[in-house]
């Protein structure tokens, strides 16, 4: 099974992904982790991926589809995808690799943030991509890039649509009742 979390950068996927992993047992992909860990071991991919990281643009679809396709196994396991699919062209790329490991895409939650509460929480974070003029590019892209994805995943009817303004502990449990896992 395979349980998709996405929204714009700074709406708190990392967060949720990580204490619904936990509390899940699933295999927890963040392709931003994934890239950072490829650039810091000075990879080819690392290195292209810095490219486009450093300069607030998407890495190229075929790139971050083979790092998620290098980690989802077949067999019994549940991965729980942080930050891919970004697009309806990376939808397509999961929806292979879903079939070719056997596995079902079950649902995608979208974690929905206001602008202003997103720049507040990315310009918080210490990391080299959160520079303000990083930050206003990062979310147009998403917006220009997200949004057919959003209607894609709507249309097939996997999509929850969660608030994610608020306590973690609270968004945690819209998530949780979304997907008919309890509570927090």
């Amino acid at each position: 099974m395979i349980l998709v979390l996405v929204g714009p950068p700074g709406s708190g996927k990392g967060t949720q992904a990580a204490l619904l992993a936990a509390r899940c047992g699933m295999i927890h992909l963040s392709t931003g982790e994934l890239l950072r860990e490829a650039r810091l071991r000075g990879t080819p991919v690392g290195r292209e991926a810095a490219a486009y990281l450093d300069e607030g643009r998407l890495v190229p679809d075929d790139t971050v589809a083979a790092l998620v396709a290098q980690r989802l196994r077949p067999g019994p396991a549940t991965y729980l995808l942080d930050g891919f699919p970004r697009n309806v062209e990376q939808a397509a790329h999961l929806e292979r690799m879903a079939a070719e490991t056997r596995h079902a895409i079950e649902a995608v939650v979208l974690l929905d943030v206001p602008e202003a509460e997103l720049v507040r929480r990315l310009t918080g974070r210490a990391r080299a991509d959160d520079d303000p003029a990083i930050i206003q590019k990062r979310l147009a892209v998403y917006v220009r890039e997200t949004a057919p994805l959003i209607d894609h995943y709507d249309a097939k009817g996997l999509l929850r649509r969660i608030h994610g303004r608020g306590a973690v502990k609270t968004v945690h449990g819209r998530i949780l009742r979304a997907l008919g896992l309890g509570r927090a």
